[in-house]
């Protein structure tokens, strides 16, 4: 059996959404760029894009797209709490990164020591 990585769909939803915000999905596809508004609907409602798309997205939510891949022998299951926190920080552009990176280590410390 082969080892797949697995694209972590809920967490890219979740960051689009979060940064959308009330936008209108017309207009933020057309920041975006290259990608129509069902496109933008789709991956919100958790389907997977073509592999240019999530680029595109990845670089407008100013993710590496390391962010969203679940590497193999992970078992993949519906977001925790945890995973929307951090979602919503790394979708936060407020924030330094550097601040946001500091704050998703102490979640992650967090609801480790909940294990």
């Amino acid at each position: 059996m082969e080892d797949h990585s697995y694209l972590n769909t809920n967490l890219l939803s979740n960051m689009v959404k979060v940064r959308r915000g009330e936008k209108v999905l017309r207009d933020v596809a057309k920041e975006i760029g290259g990608i129509s508004p069902s496109t933008l609907s789709r991956i919100e409602q958790g389907h997977v894009p073509d592999v240019e798309t999530f680029i595109k997205i990845c670089q407008w939510l100013g993710e590496p797209t390391e962010t969203f891949v679940i590497p193999a022998n992970t078992s993949v299951q519906a977001d925790t709490s945890q995973e929307k926190i951090i979602a919503h920080l790394r979708a936060e552009k407020t924030l330094k990164p550097k601040t946001v990176e500091m704050l998703v280590k102490v979640i992650e410390l967090a609801y480790s020591q909940e294990d």
